[in-house]
């Protein structure tokens, strides 16, 4: 072997250890960011004490953070694809990391909830663009297939895993420091990307710097998602809900007319006529709907109904993420090169569905490896199977170009869903709680009974989800559209 050639493998080896490495950057960032959106939740409690938030105002330390996160999610994306995606997450991430600083010295109501929703903010621009750079790192199929599955991993496992570290951190110390870990991991994850994640100019603002645009879709989303989070406390047929939401509607409209007329467009309307691109959103949207219920109103029936503490409630869900982590990080990429990411998704959805269902019959009094458990297993098995297939059909059709765009639709579809299912799964939840209070049922049986509507409802959109799925994702549907579709797909690429 000559010396040259002795050079040329240690670099490949180098290059392909330092994407790898890079991976592991960019999901210890989106970790963060999808840590933080569970581990407030468990600390709610103890902000609403200390800062003296009333039941309605509390609801604000997450509402607000949830419209910045959810309204800027498809425009950062966007802006990935025009000026660079690893400048976006870095600006980004610098961003998120100042907020969290601020969130943690907030000593009032308003100094909190501004800050969450400059950290939304934050977090909208460094999460939008990971997947974008995820596939550009790793274009061949299987190597994408296996990266995409520890992003999966830590999207879907970091929910379970922030409920733990929130009850251990507000309980161990106080709610202050929820926020305050953010800091050293926010630093250190920016030295090591400004390091390792390889520079991209971008394709230049002149190919879509499109400032109304970019002003309609913003308008748009934060406007739909405030309207969705704010419906449970005015009522889903109030003139609130319904006149808001038609003008976000009406902004939406707008942006699109626009966006098909002009030359050089902020988003092109592309990306949404391949059916398989949006059918897999579609599917997300509904799925994710369903499961914030469980992890939600699960957490909430564990703590209301059983007595469970914080730290209880993180390793109740502890399952969940140990085997989302099993399937997502091997055993999904392979079943995907193997059989197709249809074939792996549809068994995955069935799970979930399951999962669901065998909770919707939990009792007041729980046993939790009779009655809990189950569910548990069932969701991390199916989730697993779920999001590795899910993300990789619906980035399927990103070029280099457009990858930041289907990135922040991936992250958009799962916000927007997962607020608008859980604005719908809570509402109804309550309701029933209240009707059969007033039928003179015990809390804790009125609570169940509540709980047990959600999930069952939970269940019907995952339901939903598998019908859209077989009905659009199928994948000669996909070939026949774009044969270029094929190798993500169709078993015979394996």
């Amino acid at each position: 072997m000559t010396q040259n050639a002795v050079q040329v493998g240690a670099g490949q080896v180098r290059n392909e250890r330092d994407r790898w490495v890079a991976l592991i950057v960019l999901c210890a960032g989106f970790l963060m960011i999808i840590l933080d959106q569970t581990i407030v939740n468990v600390a709610l409690p103890s902000i609403q004490d200390d800062l003296n938030f009333s039941q309605s105002s509390l609801a604000w330390v997450v509402n607000a953070y949830l419209i910045a996160f959810g309204g800027l999610l498809l425009l950062a994306g966007r802006l990935g694809d025009l000026i660079g995606r690893k400048r976006i997450f870095l600006i980004g991430l610098t961003i998120f990391t100042l907020a969290s600083l601020v969130c943690g010295l907030a000593q009032s109501q308003e100094m909190l909830i501004g800050a969450r929703f400059v950290q939304g903010l934050g977090g909208a621009l460094t999460s939008a663009v990971i997947l974008g750079m995820i596939v550009t790192m790793f274009p061949q199929p299987t190597e994408q297939a296996k990266a995409i599955g520890v992003y999966s991993f830590v999207a879907a496992g970091g929910a379970s895993i922030g409920l733990l570290a929130g009850g251990v951190l507000t309980e161990a110390i106080n709610w202050h420091w929820i926020f305050f870990v953010n800091v050293p991991i926010g630093i250190l994850t920016g030295i090591l990307a400004t390091r390792l994640l390889q520079n991209d100019e971008g394709i230049g603002l002149s190919a879509g710097a499109d400032v109304p645009g970019a002003v309609l879709v913003v308008g748009s989303l934060m406007l739909g998602v405030y309207t969705i989070v704010e419906a449970e406390h005015y009522g889903w047929g109030s003139l609130h809900t319904l006149g808001l939401g038609a003008v976000a509607l009406a902004l939406l409209a707008a942006f699109v007319v626009r966006e098909s007329r002009i030359d050089n467009p902020l988003i092109p309307l592309r990306i949404f006529r391949n059916r398989i691109v949006s059918g897999a959103n579609l599917v997300q949207a509904l799925t994710v709907g369903g499961l914030f219920g469980m992890f939600f109103l699960g957490a909430l029936y564990m703590q209301r109904v059983l007595g469970y503490g914080a730290i209880d409630v993180g390793l109740a869900f502890l399952p969940v993420a140990l085997l989302i982590g099993i399937f997502s990080v091997g055993i999904s990429a392979r079943l995907i090169m193997r059989f197709g990411a249809l074939q792996t998704m549809l068994p995955g959805l069935v799970f979930i569905a399951a999962a669901l269902l065998y909770f919707q019959r939990v009792p007041v009094h729980a046993d939790y490896v009779k009655d809990i458990l189950p569910t548990m297993l069932l969701f991390g098995v199916g989730g697993g199977l779920f999001f590795t297939s899910l993300m990789t059909m619906a980035m399927s059709a990103a070029t280099a170009s457009d990858s930041g765009l289907a990135s922040g639709l991936v992250n958009t579809s799962q916000q927007v869903g997962g607020a608008l299912g859980l604005a719908v799964l809570a509402t109804l939840s309550s309701t029933r709680t209240e009707t059969l209070l007033g039928q003179g049922d015990s809390t804790a049986s009125a609570l169940t009974g509540g709980y047990h509507l959600a999930f069952a409802i939970g269940a019907g959109m995952v339901i939903a989800g598998i019908v859209l799925a077989v009905a659009l994702l199928r994948p000669q549907a996909a070939v026949a559209e774009d044969p270029a579709l094929e190798p993500a797909y169709s078993k015979e690429a394996a």
